[in-house]
């Protein structure tokens, strides 16, 4: 039930931040001013990534990871669900990883808005990892 909480906040966030992009980041209740500056950081080269708005691409991996974190993704039956659950995080993990080195060293400002939603992964992070050996050992068998 952790993990789907989690998920849900990180939906919300990734919305927020999406209708944001779309609607002008002048939307965002966040300062403008010093090393917060949300602004900044969501309109910046960095906010793309491939060609797509990060924040739509963090809206598309919630929608993934709250179906997977939903009751009934962790009681499915089928393996390949708990391997994309693990592959899913870890590669989210890596992305937030990146955009932190982005939002510090680069942009040199940070959005409260994108720190919530890395702080949600990396919290999901330990709570499916400290789960998923024992899911996939339990449904493999």
């Amino acid at each position: 039930m952790a993990s789907f909480l989690l998920s849900l906040v990180g939906l919300g966030l990734s919305i927020y931040l999406t209708i944001a992009h779309f609607a002008g980041a002048h939307i965002l209740a966040c300062s403008s001013t010093g090393t917060v500056d949300c602004t900044a950081v969501t309109t910046s080269p960095q906010s793309y990534f491939l060609g797509a708005p990060v924040a739509v691409l963090g809206l598309g991996f919630y929608v993934l990871l709250t179906i997977l974190n939903s009751p009934w993704g962790w009681r499915a039956r089928h393996y390949w669900v708990h391997v994309a659950r693990l592959v899913l995080i870890g590669i989210g993990m890596c992305f937030v990883l990146w955009l932190i080195g982005a939002e510090l060293l680069i942009i040199n400002h940070v959005c409260l808005y994108c720190t919530g939603v890395h702080v949600v992964t990396f919290i999901l992070l330990i709570v499916i990892t400290r789960v998923a050996s024992a899911q996939l050992a339990r449904e493999q068998r």
